[in-house]
């Protein structure tokens, strides 16, 4: 996954200095720090993407959809929806 870390502490959970979070394997520009919000799980979270195709998304669940770099394909996680930090907000 593009920013996780599985021999430690997850680097970009409690990082909320401004700026863009890219994908790790091309640099496409993905999430602003301004829809990155406090979660309890261990990646951050973020209410959305800086623009419609920052992302590609396939339904994996009625309540989740996978989610991949729009540029390259790489991995990124789920995007859950109505699990946000407000009631109609998905989490990415």
């Amino acid at each position: 996954m593009s920013f996780c870390s599985f021999f430690g502490k997850e680097y970009y959970k409690d990082h909320f200095k401004p700026g863009i979070y890219v994908c790790s394997q091309c640099g496409h520009p993905l999430f602003s720090s301004r829809s990155k919000y406090e979660h309890s799980s261990p990646w951050p979270a973020f209410t959305e993407t800086i623009r419609e195709d920052s992302v590609t998304k396939h339904m994996e669940t009625l309540t989740a959809y996978k989610v991949l770099c729009g540029k390259c394909g790489n991995g990124l996680g789920h995007e859950f929806l109505n699990d946000g930090p407000e009631e109609g907000l998905t989490r990415f």
